[in-house]
């Protein structure tokens, strides 16, 4: 609820401090005494967009501060808590618009963007008059509001979440048909590289293994003979045979040595051991030396055949298998393609059928609330003298979405017979007016903590028409705020709060001032209203009485 507005150099507005109350709040005043400066000030804390040239002239900067009281659950705290903001019973906010054009806002204190403003300004104040291009008079939001008048949230969520199933099943189903297609593609080269690869069978780490056999084997050639040389010059006819030989000798002669060949023979044992020990492993070596030609030719074809492989796939050697069991997946997901595309498209048409009953549910609910919304309509527009008028809310078949498949529009038709149109081309002024409330008294029962704000809404009626409009206003008001700009003697008498708007001039320059009037005060404001500059005794008998009302 809107408790209070201050307002300094705003166009001719000097300085202004405003406070509300809960109820049927009136302003009244000449024409462009300013009345339409306190709505473009406020709708400027707010966030909304309007007029640039908002700064008083001579001054460097305009500046607005609204103050809201703020009741536990309100959807206000909401978009505070989201956006990391002070969240109190009480929300202050403050934008200041400098001579160039830069704007500045804090929400309690806190710097924050005009996206905040906007947002927190559709929980706090709704703004309706005949160019309400905002709300009730744009068809694109009348789904919205039909919605929120047959309070179907949860359904609503339900379309939205089977709408994003279906979508995500449409989606894998799309991409698993063109991966299948990419695949049959390449079927003929898959098969033909997977027999390929089948049939090498290269393993990992062969191609490194194969190398150095084929490396070993070349170099074998080279160094057998002499090899073998060596380990003849070792053997029996060779160095084993003279250690031998010296061995025996040394043997003979030692029992008469003293002694003295008993180191030299365990010297010579030790080297006879170490040459058997080197004959071993000459003799392995001439093993592992000793190849069939044709093994060195098959090793050599295997390893140009792997690296051959590798070349045509680009690929490491070592990484060929697993690249065949890739090839191979692929060729497994093809063959097994039809079932598995099989099944997604049955998902498709499973979250279809979903998305259907959602969305007729919805669009059953909405039917029902629209003929309810109607009825509702029409028993306010008979207290408004519009008994003859209809309107309609029409419900037309649109493309699905996350929001159903229903197209929602309010229409009008004036007069019986007469052809029904969209809401804001068909009624005229004071008509648009009329159904504007109507519907609005509709819409927000049941609603707390907006404060709704009619500027001029009874334009173009006047005497019961505009009574009848006022007395809807204060039915309206009972719980709430309603802020009304009006220039019919008859609103203005029914409001619970009542300010004047007036404009003077001192020193050559203009300003505005608003002042709440005083029960007394409130009769020659009416009476005004009513006969002009000059009050008479007449008009100030009527005021009386409307007040009295």
């Amino acid at each position: 609820m809107l408790r209070g507005l201050d307002i300094s150099d705003m166009l001719i507005i000097d300085r202004l401090e405003l406070g509300f109350q809960p109820g049927l709040n009136v302003l009244t005043g000449e024409t462009g005494a300013g009345k339409s400066i306190l709505l473009d000030s406020l709708g400027f804390v707010l966030g909304w967009r309007g007029r640039a040239d908002l700064v008083r002239q001579g001054a460097e900067q305009g500046e607005v501060t609204a103050w809201f009281d703020l009741a536990e659950g309100h959807p206000a705290r909401a978009v505070l808590q989201e956006a990391g903001l002070p969240d109190g019973d009480e929300l202050i906010l403050r934008r200041i618009n400098g001579r160039d054009g830069r704007k500045t806002a804090w929400v309690n204190d806190r710097r924050c963007s005009g996206e905040v403003l906007r947002a927190l300004s559709e929980t706090l104040v709704e703004l309706h008059g005949q160019h309400d291009d905002r709300g009730l008079l744009n068809p694109r939001g009348h789904r919205a509001i039909l919605d929120d008048f047959a309070g179907n949230g949860a359904a609503q969520a339900k379309v939205r979440k089977a709408w994003s199933a279906l979508a995500a099943a449409r989606k894998a189903a799309k991409i698993a048909a063109s991966e299948r297609e990419a695949i049959e593609a390449e079927e003929e080269f898959l098969r033909h590289a997977v027999a390929e690869l089948d049939k090498l069978d290269p393993q990992e780490g062969e191609e490194a293994t194969l190398d150095t056999k084929r490396r070993m084997m070349q170099g074998a050639e080279k160094i057998r003979s002499d090899v073998v040389n060596a380990y003849e010059m070792m053997g029996q006819n060779g160095a084993e045979r003279h250690m031998g030989d010296a061995l025996r000798w040394l043997d003979g002669a030692a029992a008469q040595a003293e002694g003295a060949l008993e180191a030299p023979m365990a010297a010579l044992n030790r080297a006879m051991v170490e040459l058997d020990d080197a004959m071993s492993g000459v003799a392995d070596a001439i093993d592992v030396m000793s190849f069939n030609p044709i093994e060195l030719e098959e090793a050599e074809e295997r390893l140009f055949a792997i690296r051959g492989l590798a070349r045509k796939h680009d690929v490491a050697p070592d990484e060929l298998a697993g690249f065949a069991d890739t090839l191979r997946a692929k060729l497994d997901a093809l063959d097994a393609g039809e079932a598995a595309q099989a099944a997604l498209e049955q998902e498709v048409k499973d979250a279809e059928a979903a998305y259907e009953a959602a969305a007729d549910a919805l669009s059953r609910s909405r039917a029902k609330a629209a003929a309810k919304l109607d009825k509702a309509v029409a028993a306010e527009l008979a207290p408004l003298k519009m008994e003859r008028a209809v309107f309609e809310t029409q419900i037309t078949a649109e493309e699905p979405g996350p929001d159903g498949r229903d197209g929602v529009s309010f229409t009008v038709a004036t007069n019986p017979g007469a052809p029904a149109g969209p809401l804001g081309k068909i009624a005229s002024g004071g008509e648009l007016s009329r159904f504007l409330l109507a519907l609005k008294v509709c819409l927000t029962q049941g609603q707390t903590g907006l404060t709704m704000i009619f500027d001029e809404i009874d334009r173009g009626v006047g005497g019961a028409t505009a009574d009848a409009v006022g007395r809807r206003l204060s039915a309206l008001a009972e719980g709430g705020q309603v802020l009304v700009v009006t220039h019919s003697p008859q609103v203005a008498a029914l409001g619970a709060h009542h300010w004047r708007v007036a404009k003077g001039v001192a020193k050559g320059v203009t300003t505005s001032t608003v002042v709440p009037l005083a029960p007394e005060e409130r009769v020659d404001e009416v009476a005004r209203m009513l006969s002009g500059d000059v009050i008479t005794d007449a008009a100030r008998a009527a005021a009386e009485a409307l007040l009295a009302g």
